[in-house]
């Protein structure tokens, strides 16, 4: 039996502040655009972008991180090309299919958070099998937000707690709110990465980037290597991670 543990607000506690960044989250921006550099169609680049979230969890366990939290498909991305958004479609289902196993083997567990309710009847048991199959992981946990959005992830855990805890309508906490929220079961991210170039966080993890350390960089995701990666790292590194409090309280001594 699986033990949910439910992590504390850093709104409401102040975290541990580690070197290593314990929980990573990312949108990967740039496949389309990587594809159009090299005259190719779109669809090779999100190709080309499998290959290095293949490399991203291979670096995160490397270094130690826990948990990574990659942003696949946001719920505005219905408004892609039909051809785009099938292709995706497609991908995300043949990539279930082929890594799952691979995953298992490396004592990774993987989650899949967003609204499934569009996606159709294979895709939706290949996520719920693949879940299944690693859910006592503990290496890393990998978490793909598919049909996913943050103002939706904050609607549907209010109704959540509504329809669990209806007496306290009007009365519930951030902790009971908290405790309802898609990743739930996963630290608020240390490090928050986006490729790319674009400098906006797009409706993702709304909640939970409050105190997160943001970077941003102009590589596209299939360009995104070790190199790129310890750029980030060390970037986060150099941070002064307060939680509210001054630099003197972190340093009294200095």
């Amino acid at each position: 039996m699986t033990i949910l543990t439910i992590f504390a607000s850093s709104t409401q506690e102040i975290p541990e502040a580690p070197a290593v960044p314990r929980h990573i989250a990312v949108i990967m921006d740039g496949n389309g655009r990587w594809a159009r550099k090299r005259l190719m169609p779109r669809v090779m680049g999100h190709q080309r972008g499998v290959e290095t979230v293949r490399n991203m969890v291979r670096y995160c366990i490397e270094l130690g991180v826990e948990y990574l939290t990659l942003f696949a498909f946001s719920s505005e991305n219905w408004r892609r090309p039909v051809d785009e958004v099938s292709f995706l479609m497609k991908l995300f289902a043949e990539a279930l299919k082929r890594e799952v196993v691979k995953l298992h083997e490396n004592d990774i567990r993987l989650m899949v958070v967003g609204d499934r309710s569009r996606f159709d009847a294979s895709l939706i048991q290949a996520i719920d099998a693949a879940e299944k199959l690693t859910a006592h992981n503990r290496k890393l946990t990998l978490t793909i937000a598919a049909n996913y959005g943050g103002r939706w992830d904050i609607l549907q855990a209010v109704r959540r707690l509504l329809e669990v805890h209806p007496e306290k309508a009007g009365n519930f906490t951030e902790q009971d709110l908290a405790s309802h929220l898609s990743m739930a079961y996963a630290p608020e991210p240390d490090l928050f990465i986006r490729t790319g170039g674009e400098q906006r966080i797009s409706n993702f993890l709304l909640w939970q980037l409050a105190y997160t350390e943001l970077y941003f960089t102009d590589t596209l995701w299939p360009d995104f290597d070790r190199r790129a990666f310890n750029r980030a790292i060390e970037s986060y590194q150099r941070r002064e991670r307060r939680f509210g409090r001054t630099s003197e309280q972190l340093n009294p001594h200095v």
